[in-house]
């Protein structure tokens, strides 16, 4: 078992943030798998509520990832007589014990998670599209955005809108026959029908559906039956104008071995992407979260969070969570955490310094030229489009003004520098290509 749960840590320390990581899971235990009736050791009863109402189903996933079928999970906290967890240098357990405990979100058979909503998912200029698709996919569901394929990196809030989808299909028609599940269930469940011979009960499972939510599809990869078997039940569900709704963390056309006409079906109805939250989001993704969880933070504390944090949703909730707790346990505010330098961002959080230099030849390099070239006044396309990339990054990544991009890339003006960046923030919302190509070039600036 011990192997199984370091196993399943490292496949959770992939999804959450360092700060998450460290906070909640550095010190649990995998205590019992009785056929799937999984036990994990904690160490007192908040994280028994933070695990089970935020990270249910990444444990979930990690666990299945490691050929474990998991049925249950429940929590058991620990006594420091008994547990085998390795204690923390500093610890708040005497002080953190009464507080109270956090509602706990019901998850229904249909796999949906009550916690969210479409109220409480925040819209900003990084999802306002998928966000108007997700609108009226509940308006009118099995139309005009069918199969929904949402696609975008971890943490940005894929599993929040489909699942908010599916819980506001259900409260307007309580009637409503909807399936939530991860491609990973799906295929261990086809798995076992065909094994135990009930590959008819699975088929019949989704023959009534009026709607089909799978998610974290990329992990489809190289298996054939299942994508045979999902293929066909794509092909009645949408012939029967059943909602059908993926999320994965790329296009299918980027998953090398998923069968071509697959993958043209599900982007039938176009792809929408989830982008990382500019500032502005960030704050206003922070200012709700806080709200929800009944927190008091100062806007300045939100502004400090949202400036250090760069990654994406998932490790801006877990940097608030942090000082909030912090907070809580310290008896400070967030700011008062934040001015003694107790509240300080995970190193590993941020991004490492750059300068204009590098980004001018990492993006050179990225699209085969040199930087002479990148910089030089040629009008090629390929040139003109390295060149509005590099602005567009020296812009955002170092917030340096318009006039001095312009001598940075050789350009005359600030103006020309200005229509650049333009033309690419247009270009990002709908050409999901150069959206993976600025993020690989990210990786390598920051690699």
């Amino acid at each position: 078992m011990y192997n199984v749960w370091e196993n399943a840590l490292a496949e959770i320390e992939q999804k959450v943030s360092p700060a998450n990581f460290s906070t909640w899971f550095q010190d649990t235990s995998l205590l019992s798998n009785n056929n799937g009736y999984i036990v994990i050791g904690v160490k007192n009863s908040f994280y028994v509520k933070q695990l089970r109402t935020r990270f249910l189903d990444i444990i979930t996933e990690a666990l299945t990832k490691n050929n474990i079928n998991v049925k249950t999970i429940d929590f058991e906290v620990q006594s420091s007589s008994k547990s085998k967890i390795r204690p923390r240098e500093i610890t708040a357990d005497s002080l953190i014990k009464d507080i109270k405990p956090i509602k706990k979100h019901a998850e229904s058979s249909n796999g949906l998670n009550s916690k969210y909503t479409i109220e409480n998912f925040v819209v900003g200029s990084n999802n306002d599209l998928a966000f108007s698709a997700a609108k009226s996919i509940i308006d009118t569901p099995g139309t005009r955005y069918n199969p929904f394929f949402l696609y975008g990196g971890p943490g940005l809030g894929k599993t929040h809108l489909v699942q908010a989808i599916g819980n506001e299909l259900l409260r307007r028609n309580p009637n409503y026959k909807i399936l939530y599940t991860p491609i990973s269930h799906f295929y261990s469940d086809f798995i076992d029908a065909i094994q135990n011979g009930r590959g008819r009960e699975f088929n019949r499972k989704f023959e009534k559906l009026d709607c089909l939510i799978i998610d974290d599809f990329q992990f489809i990869v190289g298996k054939e039956k299942s994508q045979e078997e999902f293929f066909n039940i794509f092909n009645d569900l949408y012939q029967l104008n059943k909602q059908i709704i993926i999320t994965s963390d790329r296009l299918p056309s980027q998953i090398k071995t998923v069968d071509e006409r697959l993958a043209t079906r599900l982007t039938w109805a176009g792809a929408f992407d989830l982008q990382l939250p500019k500032f502005e989001d960030k704050c206003a993704i922070l200012k709700t979260k806080a709200e929800l969880m009944g927190a008091e933070i100062e806007p300045e504390a939100i502004e400090y969070i949202a400036e250090n944090i760069n990654t994406n949703i998932r490790d801006l909730e877990g940097e608030l969570s942090t000082i909030l707790l912090m907070s809580e346990v310290r008896g400070l505010t967030p700011l008062e955490l934040i001015h003694n330098g107790a509240a300080s961002i995970n190193k590993t959080s941020k991004l490492r310094p750059v300068s204009s230099k590098q980004i001018v030849e990492k993006v050179a390099k990225y699209y085969q030229l040199s930087p002479k070239e990148l910089c030089s006044k040629s009008r090629v396309s390929n040139i003109k489009t390295a060149r509005q990339v590099a602005m567009f990054l020296l812009s955002k990544e170092l917030s340096m003004s318009t006039t001095k991009i312009a001598t940075e890339v050789g350009v005359k003006d600030h103006t020309t520098v200005m229509h650049g960046i333009k033309k690419i923030e247009t270009d990002l919302k709908l050409n999901f290509i150069l959206r993976d190509q600025i993020e690989e070039i990210k990786e390598k600036i920051y690699g």
